[in-house]
């Protein structure tokens, strides 16, 4: 079952694929534990995409994924293709940690760094 966020489903996607392009794009996220702790889930399928490497599982993952820039003349998707998936061919999954940093000042709410291991 996943959190949903108070969201409903569509801005719940939309938050997911937005977090999920910048996380491939920065490497490392400071959010809500419960934001990082489901966005772990879908990033980690899009590395795997990214390990299989053929025009299926790209085009999935560009229909995903929204199509940002990530350093001069390469988006998210070539980033994960060319970058991510190299790093972890060797892994068989957990590519990404979760760090607990305590709560937020404002309102309380649990706070949590994800990275790329």
């Amino acid at each position: 079952m996943t959190r949903k966020l108070g969201r409903t489903t569509d801005a719940r996607m939309a938050l997911l694929r937005n977090l999920a392009s910048d996380l491939i794009i920065y490497e490392r996220l400071e959010t809500t534990e419960a934001k990082a702790k489901e966005l772990k889930s879908v990033v980690e399928k899009m590395i795997t995409l990214g390990k299989r490497g053929d025009l299926h599982a790209r085009r999935q993952a560009a229909a995903f994924l929204y199509n940002k820039e990530a350093g001069e003349d390469n988006n998210v998707v070539q980033k994960l293709f060319d970058d991510i998936a190299k790093r972890y061919e060797d892994r068989q999954g957990g590519y990404t940690r979760v760090l607990k940093l305590g709560e937020r000042q404002g309102d309380g709410a649990k706070m949590a760094i994800i990275e790329l291991v």
